[in-house]
């Protein structure tokens, strides 16, 4: 698999960020999509080797869009150039957790997993209660060998331990999180290659698996706020 389409677009679209120069190039736009569905097509077959609970997901149902919601940023330029994806059981909603790709060039694209949204206060609840009560299996999983070597936990944070949580509890660090997520990252080089890629990015979701296993234990009855 030749990536160099997706490479090759978005760092164009990143050049020429306006409507114009959008749709003067929708061909090319379609071209790099498709060899960004088939990557997750991929990713969906292989990951679903060790975690079944993602297949049966069509691609483009967990893509995201590349128009960006512009009306509470000051950056205005109208598109993000970058390729992203969710892969989960429920597809590419936050919750439940799972694989997440962005490729976006110039030193950007990562890995991830885990909860990245932070707004939905009751899932960030959920996950501290249940850290508070299993702190030992966290522990675990976050201090394993194969772990430290890759991952380091990332979230927004409190400054201090919140109220009704131990202020001296052994994993007292992260209940001040509002979310947790892990990004592992990808330098263009190493995007060369697709078929390298697909195998690297496979053993990395492979490694964040008891992570995500662990926050979605956490987040087995939170429900999506309906808009």
């Amino acid at each position: 698999m030749n990536m160099q389409l997706i490479l090759n677009y978005l760092s164009d679209l990143s050049v020429h960020n306006d409507r114009a120069w959008y749709h003067a190039h929708k061909a090319e736009y379609q071209a790099a999509n498709a060899q960004f569905e088939e990557l997750v097509q991929d990713l969906i077959l292989q990951i679903g080797e060790f975690d079944s609970s993602i297949l049966g997901h069509a691609p483009k149902d967990l893509t995201f869009k590349l128009v960006r919601d512009t009306r509470f940023s000051h950056d205005k330029s109208p598109y993000n150039p970058a390729f992203r994806a969710h892969i989960s059981s429920m597809g590419k909603l936050p919750v439940p957790v799972g694989y997440y790709l962005m490729i976006k060039p110039g030193g950007q694209s990562f890995l991830g997993g885990g909860l990245f949204a932070d707004m939905f206060k009751e899932a960030t609840q959920m996950v501290r209660d249940y850290i508070s009560e299993h702190g030992s299996e966290w522990e675990a999983i976050i201090t394993a060998p194969a772990f430290q070597k890759h991952f380091t936990v990332g979230g927004t944070t409190l400054k201090k331990v919140p109220a009704g949580y131990a202020q001296d509890h052994p994993q007292a660090e992260y209940l001040k999180y509002k979310s947790w997520y892990l990004e592992y990252p990808i330098q263009d080089k190493e995007l060369a290659d697709g078929t390298v890629f697909l195998a690297k990015a496979v053993d990395t979701f492979r490694l964040m698996k008891p992570f995500n296993d662990y926050l979605n234990k956490a987040l087995a009855e939170f429900k999506m706020p309906t808009r």
